[in-house]
């Protein structure tokens, strides 16, 4: 009898421990920054994610204090956000259940909380970033340009952004992968979408405007630089690049590892 009675009320203890069962004893949660498109370092929780491009789900642990996720990147100054935790309700079959037992093993476990939030936006800013000139000038002449109108394709040559001098640098392995660019414009009655252009061949570096007409800092959030890779015998490669994240770093850059067809 005590054979049978044993492993039954185990059984019991283990199916009323509801959120242990279900939830697990970490949650998922989604680090957010749109405008980081570089490989980034995540700890959290003493552990360390390496080499990760956002947005990322990590696995969090439950359990009733905060967590802190601090992320890091190179040409970036270190980001944290705190995430808060707050009572699963999964819990409450415990109540329905009468299991004081498996409310416990639920408060061990920490599956009695979950995260407050299912996605969190870490910032994080780039190094020795200051508001550019043409920013300043912008807002100092704020009111003549509104009632003038906004830039559009018609009424183009109207910025200096549109001539904002930057860094180009992008290599490959192999080398010698021949690259193209395109502009991406999600307001194209004021920046108008490009066919793709040919640059030059990787290993490539130079210092160039964008030319590209119609753009403003106000509307470059909405404006995407495509940048393609194509080598014989492999398989081309395709990178975007946010047009104002662009102009707060002063460059356009990247490395692309090439697939052989």
């Amino acid at each position: 009898m005590k054979k049978i009675i044993i492993p039954a009320l185990a059984a019991v203890v283990l199916l009323t421990s509801c959120a242990t069962v279900f939830s697990g004893s970490k949650a998922n949660v989604t680090v957010k920054n749109d405008d980081v498109s570089v490989p980034v370092t995540l700890s959290y929780d003493g552990k360390t994610e390496q080499h990760v491009f956002l947005p990322y789900t990590i696995k969090m642990k439950r359990g009733f204090s905060n967590t802190t996720i601090t992320a890091s990147a190179e040409g970036y100054e270190d980001g944290s956000v705190s995430v808060s935790k707050k009572f699963n309700g999964t819990t409450l079959w415990n109540i329905i259940f009468a299991a004081v037992p498996g409310m416990a093993i639920d408060a061990a476990t920490g599956a009695i909380t979950k995260p407050a939030s299912k996605e969190v936006t870490i910032p994080m800013k780039p190094k020795g970033y200051v508001q550019p000139a043409f920013v300043q000038e912008e807002q100092h002449i704020a009111e003549p340009v509104a009632e003038a109108g906004r830039v559009t394709r018609e009424t183009a040559g109207q910025t200096d952004l549109e001539r904002t001098i930057i860094r180009w640098f992008f290599d490959s392995d192999p080398k010698g992968a021949r690259i193209f660019w395109r502009v991406i414009s999600s307001v194209p009655a004021e920046v108008k979408n490009t066919n793709e252009l040919y640059l030059g061949t990787t290993p490539f570096e130079e210092t160039r405007s964008f030319n590209i007409l119609g753009l403003t800092y106000a509307n470059s959030r909405d404006v995407q630089i495509e940048i393609k890779l194509s080598r014989k015998g492999y398989l081309d490669q395709v990178k975007r690049f946010n047009v104002r994240q662009a102009i707060d770093q002063q460059e356009i850059s990247s490395f692309f590892d090439l697939v052989k067809e």
